[in-house]
């Protein structure tokens, strides 16, 4: 058994492997996700909904987290669909 001392929490082995086995998940989609809005002739639609995809995922692996896609991984999506497109920050105002 793991602790977090920070939340007083206790881990089983099969709580953790299990934890890191949907992180793993997740990554993949991810630069799966990621490699299609680089590659494929996909609309900024589809882009976009590719990514609302991924946050889908996510929120499925990891209930209650989406604020955390929100704040680490949709600015990233954003950023290749930005270049992808060629939209520039001053073009969103």
């Amino acid at each position: 058994m793991k602790s977090d001392p920070e939340n007083q929490n206790t881990y089983t082995e099969e709580e953790i492997k299990e934890e890191n086995r949907k992180i793993r998940i997740f990554r993949f989609v991810s630069d799966l996700t990621m490699q299609r809005l680089y590659t494929e002739l996909l609309t900024i639609e589809e882009a976009r909904d590719a990514v609302s995809q991924l946050r889908q995922v996510a929120k499925n692996l990891f209930p209650g987290k989406g604020d955390v896609f929100d704040l680490v991984v949709s600015p990233r999506m954003e950023r290749v669909i930005d270049e992808r497109f060629g939209i520039t920050r001053t073009d969103l105002n």
